[in-house]
């Protein structure tokens, strides 16, 4: 069994990298705006099987593949920070638009919105990260089947994400309402957001593997 200081600690790192703005924030929070609540749900959707291809990867050695093959890992975190720089500069830029700023975006249909949120999820660093540094470390290899704990693990860091990503998708109308009457705000939780995944973007690309 998992020592539960290990299952808390993973709670909470699951809960801190889902409150941290990234590419599935913006992708979610865009669609349930432009699009309504339905659209936020299906592209969260997409954005589970996401966590669960990573889950079953990971099972499978994405760990080991990335020790073994360095230049893999290479790849999803350079083109990983490079999205979240992406993401970054359009908060920050001049005129730069807010996750929550409410926007015409040219409507998706259902299969685009689960697809798109899938491969938003896929594309995320921080869950490439999760999944092949974060959670192995709460693995206790005298505490039974390590591929059982990984599974355990991975599923309470879905069950957390998707809660607050349903959250997020469920109460994005109303706080992009608050935050239009309220434009200082608006403009700090732009400048908070994109700080933070510039910030990240950087310590991605110069992270050692």
């Amino acid at each position: 069994m998992i020592p539960l200081e290990n299952l808390a600690g993973m709670a909470i790192i699951a809960l801190g990298m889902v409150l941290t703005p990234g590419p599935n924030m913006v992708y979610l929070t865009s669609r349930a705006i432009s699009q309504g609540r339905l659209a936020g749900m299906i592209s969260l959707a997409g954005v589970t099987l996401g966590f669960l291809c990573y889950l079953l990867a990971s099972g499978l050695g994405l760990a080991a593949l990335f020790k073994a093959v360095p230049i893999a890992y290479d790849i999803v975190r350079i083109a990983g920070a490079f999205y979240l720089g992406y993401l970054a500069w359009n908060m920050l830029k001049p005129k730069g638009v807010s996750p929550f700023e409410a926007r015409e975006l040219s409507p998706h249909s259902p299969r685009r919105l689960f697809t798109m949120g899938l491969v938003t999820n896929l594309l995320n660093p921080k869950i490439a990260l999760m999944y092949s540094a974060l959670i192995p470390q709460f693995i206790d290899p005298s505490a039974g089947s390590t591929i059982q704990q990984f599974i355990q693990l991975g599923i309470i860091q879905i069950v957390i994400s998707v809660t607050v990503n349903g959250m997020i998708v469920l109460t994005a109308s109303t706080f992009s309402s608050y935050l239009a009457k309220h434009p200082s705000v608006m403009r700090a939780q732009r400048w908070l957001s994109g700080a933070v995944l510039g910030i990240f973007a950087v310590d991605i690309l110069v992270r050692k593997p």
